[in-house]
C-alpha cells in the first residue's frame, strides 16, 4: 500500500469527506510544508522549543504516536497562526485546532516512514503527490 493509500485510509475517508475535513486535511498539509519557511523540520522544532518535543519526536519516530490536544496544538503555533488558518479555511478555531491535532500527528508520522525526517526535496515530492491526489 503507498503513502497516498496509507493517509486516506488513516483518515477514514476524511480526505473525500464533507469540507471540514478537506479543510483540515489541507492545512495540515501546508503546515508541513511551509512552516515558517521550515517546512516539517520547522515544525518538529517549534514543537520542541515549546516543551513538547518528546510528543512531536513519536510522530517521527517508528513506535507509537503520541497524542496531542487543541491546547497543546495552540500553543506550539500560536492563536495568531490558527486565527489565520481558519479564517482562511472558513472553520472555527476550536474544529480548526481540534482536527489538526487529531490529523497532524498521522500526516507526520506516515511522511516519515522510517523514523528519520525526509531529506531533501522528498517531502515536497511527497506533499505535492497528497495535494495533487486529494484535492485535485
Amino acid at each position: 500500500m503507498g503513502l497516498l493509500d496509507q493517509i486516506g485510509g488513516m483518515l477514514g475517508g476524511a480526505a473525500t469527506g464533507g469540507n471540514a475535513n478537506n479543510a483540515v486535511l489541507q492545512s495540515a498539509l501546508e503546515l508541513v510544508q511551509n512552516y515558517q519557511g521550515g517546512g516539517l523540520a520547522g515544525l518538529v522544532d517549534a514543537f520542541k522549543n515549546k516543551g513538547l518535543g518528546d510528543i512531536a519526536s513519536s510522530w517521527v519516530g517508528t513506535g507509537e504516536n503520541q497524542a496531542i490536544d487543541a491546547s497543546q496544538l495552540e500553543q506550539v503555533l500560536g492563536n495568531d497562526t490558527i486565527q489565520q488558518i481558519a479564517t482562511k479555511t472558513g472553520l472555527s478555531t476550536e474544529v480548526l485546532s481540534q482536527g489538526l491535532a487529531s490529523v497532524l500527528p498521522q500526516v507526520i508520522d506516515k511522511l516519515t516512514p522510517n523514523g528519520a525526517l525526509p531529506e531533501g526535496g522528498l517531502l515536497e515530492e511527497g506533499l505535492s503527490l497528497l495535494k495533487g491526489k486529494f484535492f485535485g
